[in-house]
């Protein structure tokens, strides 16, 4: 049987859908080449058609990250609204537009780090290498155009297990980030939280990551857990409850720090791991469809946690250690969690067509 786009005399038709992925895929490569344009442009008054070090202050990898951040964030925002022009989602009110303010300034801040890592990178290769006008426009457009490019597409196609990787990748980014500028070389010897101690950029970088980061993690609960299959009159409620518990605690992390509201900072750092336990020990009851072989992944994670914690009483790790594997198991099992309940959704969804 000849399938309904291509019926009917003349030129065949595309279907819908497929007409407006090629449209957002046309309208992504314009707004890449506009940024590639106006960043190039920009970049002739700030760097006289001079030569420029590689990494560094007054670098063309520094133009490049900052350009590139304000092309992610302005992209994003493009595409959400691209989508809200569509119907598809609406944004629905001031929380939608917050969430949406978020996420385009976390997509900023992750092309800022990455593209700064990347000169990082490239100057230590090419030492004492500088970079001639016509690479410096060249380059700096590119990276603009690129991070543009794959925001725009990211905010079109943004999903909870795609906004579950951006908040990975933020955290990660950011946190790595700061350790590396961190104006104490040992702060590792006493605990992660110590990064965000001093006066210095640094620091200020890392509490400003925790705090987005846990603001993200309360949008992804509200997203993730909006249509939760199986889920029990009050199932999805407290699963809602638990995620934002996580997001809310982790803002407060960086809120809070350790030196001057050592209690505050450590209830919320510990409330953050309560919220998690209880999340996974009583998800079966809360969503009853959830995979059987996804649920002793969380117990294995919350269980690794308190040795580690118990280590630590014992004098045996650090604090620090403890604290970044318990981060890393929170926030995989988080991304495990959304991938099991797009499947889950998948499987209801097709049960119910069948």
């Amino acid at each position: 049987m000849t399938p309904p786009a291509e019926q009917g005399a003349g030129p065949a038709r595309v279907p819908l859908r497929e007409r407006e992925n090629t449209t957002l895929e046309l309208t992504a490569t314009g707004l890449a080449a506009l940024a590639f344009v106006v960043v190039a442009a920009v970049a002739l008054p700030v760097f006289r058609l001079e030569a420029a070090p590689i990494s560094g202050p007054g670098s063309v990898g520094q133009y490049a990250a900052v350009a590139a951040a304000v092309a992610a964030a302005l992209a994003f925002a493009a595409g959400r609204y691209a989508l809200h022009t569509r119907s598809r989602p609406r944004m629905g009110g001031v929380l939608d537009v917050v969430d949406v303010a978020a996420l385009a300034l976390a997509h900023g801040i992750i092309a800022l780090l990455g593209w700064t890592l990347a000169a990082a990178i490239m100057a230590e290769a090419f030492i004492g290498a500088t970079v001639f006008a016509l690479p410096v426009l060249a380059v700096s457009g590119a990276a603009a155009a690129v991070s543009a490019y794959i925001a725009f597409l990211s905010a079109v196609n943004m999903g909870p297990q795609l906004l579950a990787v951006v908040l990975a990748t933020f955290l990660v980014g950011g946190v790595l980030a700061s350790a590396l500028t961190a104006s104490d070389p040992e702060w590792w010897m006493q605990n992660l939280s110590t990064l965000g101690i001093s006066d210095d950029l640094s620091a200020r970088a890392f509490n400003i990551t925790l705090v987005i980061a846990g603001f993200l993690v309360t949008v992804l609960a509200r997203v993730a857990t909006r249509e939760l299959p199986t889920a029990t009159a009050g199932g999805q409620r407290r699963v809602l409850g638990a995620l934002v518990l996580v997001g809310v605690f982790l803002g407060c992390v960086g809120i809070f720090n350790v030196d001057t509201r050592f209690w505050i900072h450590t209830a919320v750092a510990s409330g953050m791991v309560v919220a998690f336990g209880v999340l996974t020990i009583r998800l079966r009851a809360w969503v009853p469809g959830i995979s059987r072989a996804f649920l002793p992944v969380g117990w294995a994670f919350l269980a690794i946690i308190v040795v580690l914690a118990a280590f630590f009483a014992a004098g045996y790790y650090s604090l620090t250690a403890v604290e970044l594997v318990a981060g890393v198991l929170v926030f995989t099992w988080i991304i495990l969690f959304q991938r099991n309940v797009g499947a889950l959704d998948a499987d209801t969804a097709r049960g119910g067509a069948a």
